[in-house]
């Protein structure tokens, strides 16, 4: 189990960058675009072992979205529905999270009261956050160490 867990909220986020295809996934790596595309986070794992260079992993200690949305594409924690993905495209988090000062409830409740399947989001973000404290992680700060050096950008 992870020592400290995220809002629940950032399990939007990461369904966003899904949605957008901002993830860029390597052998033991990934690249995660912002938002608002201005940068880009590097997630690297070994086992179960990950570090990401978002503020949220790097800073807080708990898994930021693109630690979660890394975990859903490798099959460890339960994806969103394809029917509902795409609600979740083209949304400016960064932009939000700034408007309501990081009060990431009120940016999610924002988008979610504008999305015909909000319901349906809201109990799998459940499903995957329930699946998420269970997982055995440790989160990391830096990057994890590998055999080989990893690409950049």
């Amino acid at each position: 189990m992870m020592k400290k867990m995220p809002p629940i909220e950032k399990t939007y986020e990461a369904y966003s960058a899904i949605a957008d295809k901002r993830i860029e996934m390597h052998e033991d790596y990934a690249l995660v675009d912002s938002s608002d595309y201005s940068k880009y986070y590097e997630v690297s794992w070994n086992k179960d072992v990950y570090a990401s260079s978002d503020n949220a992993t790097y800073w807080q200690g708990y898994a930021g979205y693109p630690v979660i949305a890394v975990l859903i594409l490798q099959g460890r924690l339960p994806k969103l529905n394809e029917s509902y993905l795409f609600e979740m495209a083209d949304i400016p988090w960064k932009e939000l999270n700034d408007e309501h000062k990081r009060d990431y409830a009120a940016a999610a409740e924002e988008v979610l009261s504008k999305k015909p399947h909000a319901k349906e989001i809201k109990e799998a973000a459940e499903v995957l956050y329930e699946a998420l404290s269970k997982l055995d992680l440790t989160l990391k700060r830096g990057r994890v160490k590998h055999s080989k050096n990893l690409l950049t950008h």
